[in-house]
């Protein structure tokens, strides 16, 4: 990568330019609370292989607000102790089928939530409260088996019970990017839920398609979607990075790899084959498919 510094440490406010997905993998520590994107929004889909290839252990997924493909390899592939999400599914796909695997053999622990109530722990860490009030989840099951959330009275109305969720801090967020230039700043267009994540996390994690010279928020049309560097702990570039989903301008869902994920993965034999395949024996062709790919 000419022009950009490859490093170990750097301060605070500094990106770190890592070598691959691999790279990325080696810093998410084992245990620690994962921030993941829903499929739509760029899953950093080569570092959760990554992940898998180190066999990472005890992993803690969050689901920004709900968790896909992403959340079903690595649970597959035994890296994940507990989920907290609002769903997990492959979408058109049908289920998650190692998920459902899991909870159907009690092998996880699972934290269910709801997209509002996600988003709200998320901006309270944002903006370093304690705990976020909301009022759309009253009346649910939820409230009774979510012993971390409690029902109060609205301290400035009457009569008001009102629901207030904890902070949520996760340990690393990690996703894909269009984008990133040598400032460190990552390009996530109208994805505004990768900006919460990363702005709640201690560590943020991005691969990138691209990596370009100068400065985006310098650059007028490219700045309303960029998430700043400031909030970026390290990028990769990683080429199709978020295969077999997509990334918007570059290459559409791979509908055909989904089925075809979906299909094997039903059983745990299916599955292990399709990782000896596509993740133990990856090929740059096994990473990419952009004839089966919708835009």
């Amino acid at each position: 990568m000419p022009g950009f510094r490859i490093v170990a440490d750097l301060p605070a406010n500094e990106s770190a330019f890592l070598r691959d997905a691999d790279g990325v993998a080696a810093r998410i520590p084992d245990g620690a609370l994962l921030g993941l994107p829903p499929d739509y929004s760029m899953p950093a889909m080569a570092v959760v292989h990554a992940l898998i290839r180190r066999k990472a252990k005890d992993l803690r997924l969050l689901g920004v607000p709900v968790l896909g493909l992403s959340a079903d390899l690595l649970i597959g592939a035994g890296c994940v102790a507990e989920v907290e999400s609002s769903a997990v599914s492959l979408g058109e796909a049908g289920l998650a089928p190692r998920f459902t695997a899991a909870v159907e053999g009690r092998l996880l622990k699972i934290k269910d939530a709801t997209c509002p109530a996600i988003h709200t722990a998320l901006q309270a860490t944002e903006k370093g409260v304690p705990f976020m009030p909301l009022r759309g989840v009253l009346g649910s099951d939820l409230v009774g088996l979510r012993t971390d959330w409690q029902v109060i009275d609205n301290p400035l109305k009457k009569n008001d019970p009102i629901l207030i969720v904890p902070a949520l801090q996760p340990d690393v967020a990690l996703f894909h990017a269009r984008w990133a230039d040598e400032a460190g700043n990552v390009w996530i267009g109208r994805r505004k839920e990768l900006a919460t994540i990363a702005h709640a996390s201690r560590a943020c994690y991005v691969t990138c398609e691209e990596l370009r010279p100068g400065d985006m928020l310098e650059d007028e049309l490219l700045a309303p979607g960029v998430l700043a560097s400031v909030y970026v702990s390290g990028v990769a570039q990683a080429k199709r990075g978020a295969w077999p989903l997509s990334v918007a301008g570059e290459y559409g869902i791979d509908d055909a790899h989904l089925s075809l994920y979906a299909k094997a993965a039903k059983t745990k034999e299916g599955f292990q084959r399709y990782l000896d395949e596509y993740v133990w024996n990856r090929t740059p062709e096994k990473n990419s498919s952009p004839a089966a790919s919708r835009a």
